[in-house]
């Protein structure tokens, strides 16, 4: 049986849970059934992980109207009938306009978008061309993002051919884990931690304002807040205004997350939307409680009261009273924290995303 070559099209440059969950998959298809390539941005972080992984790959740059640059879609045409691609799977909204048709040209059998952002689908012109003619499969990363796909337009696409296939995280024994901590406490400290993109979404400015309460409220704490983005200079700013200089940390990009949440005692998620928490999940396999907003996919992740909380949208009095609680009482977060684990073992390991995948795909024609 000869095998499907397989093209995972994104072209991010950041790294994200897009990009996690491309690098993942083309890393572990089943050798003896897909051969995999990868057409990544040009200087992105995915292309540069990938130069160690023996995975093919070329690069293009792609903006949100390459659609309308002929040359721009001759390249990606010649790569796809180059690599005699079976399956594409296409990441952003301007992969979509500018691979998919080209995808099309190139005689690619399945067109799939992954879909990872929960916000409403425009029903735009262009998008009901793209998805009536283009697509032939959508990949959605929860239940949440997947209703959103056809919030705006119940007809835009099939509902039948979404398929939703949560991100998997690689589920590490702990006694491999074993290194330094990002920060060293002081004596009766707790450490709050929250990863991820310093962008309005995430809603880290919250965090400053718990950690102003907090404050208020004498609790001993370090907040560490791990990422980067273009939201850092307002946060430095907060943090002066509510004078939390001391008790917040800029830890920058983090590598090693595993490390990162070793290093903490309970996780902070104030975004105010997510297509999947990657980032709960390696909490929760860390065996560490979550505190999140009530929205988005959090509630098919978290389970309340049990492995975390999920807080009302916006209320800063229950979360900063959530935090107290699980500050106090080393009992109950250890209790979520084994829960959490748990959880992540029997519904997020990477082994089982990884199944699904390779199923969904081979169920492809």
């Amino acid at each position: 049986m000869s095998k499907k070559n397989i093209c995972f099209f994104n072209s991010s440059i950041a790294w994200g849970g897009g990009e996690k969950w491309h690098y993942d998959m083309a890393l572990r298809l089943d050798p003896d059934k897909f051969k995999p390539f990868v057409i990544s941005g040009k200087n992105s972080e995915l292309s540069s992980r990938l130069k160690a992984t023996g995975i093919p790959f070329d690069t293009v740059k792609v903006s949100n109207l390459s659609f309308l640059n002929p040359f721009k879609m001759y390249r990606i045409y010649t790569l796809l009938k180059r690599e005699r691609i079976h399956t594409i799977i296409l990441n952003l909204s301007e992969d979509v306009k500018a691979a998919g048709p080209a995808a099309k040209l190139a005689g690619v059998k399945n067109i799939i978008y992954r879909r990872g952002s929960a916000i409403p689908i425009k029903n735009s012109l262009l998008n009901r061309l793209l998805f009536k003619w283009i697509l032939t499969g959508i990949i959605a990363n929860s239940q949440q993002t997947r209703h959103t796909i056809l919030q705006n337009n119940p007809q835009l696409f099939p509902e039948d051919k979404i398929r939703v296939i949560y991100n998997g995280i690689s589920i590490e024994n702990p006694c491999l884990l074993k290194a330094p901590p990002l920060y060293e406490r002081h004596p009766g400290e707790i450490v709050l931690g929250n990863a991820g993109r310093l962008v309005a979404q995430k809603g880290q400015k919250y965090l400053i304002e718990i950690a102003r309460r907090l404050k208020q409220r004498h609790l001993k704490f370090k907040l560490l807040i791990a990422g980067d983005g273009k939201c850092l200079d307002e946060l430095k700013q907060l943090v002066l205004m509510h004078d939390v200089v001391n008790e917040v940390l800029f830890l920058g990009f983090v590598q090693d997350i595993h490390r990162f949440m070793e290093t903490i005692d309970i996780f902070l998620l104030p975004s105010l939307w997510e297509g999947f928490g990657y980032v709960i999940v390696e909490a929760m396999a860390a065996e560490r409680p979550v505190i999140a907003f009530d929205v988005s996919s959090n509630p098919e992740i978290i389970q309340n009261g049990q492995t975390g909380f999920l807080i009302k949208e916006m209320d800063i009095d229950a979360f900063v009273e959530k935090i107290e609680l699980l500050s106090q009482n080393k009992s109950l977060r250890e209790k979520m924290g084994f829960e959490g684990k748990t959880s992540a073992e029997n519904f997020f390991d990477i082994e089982i995303t990884t199944r699904s995948f390779c199923e969904y795909i081979d169920s492809l024609e």
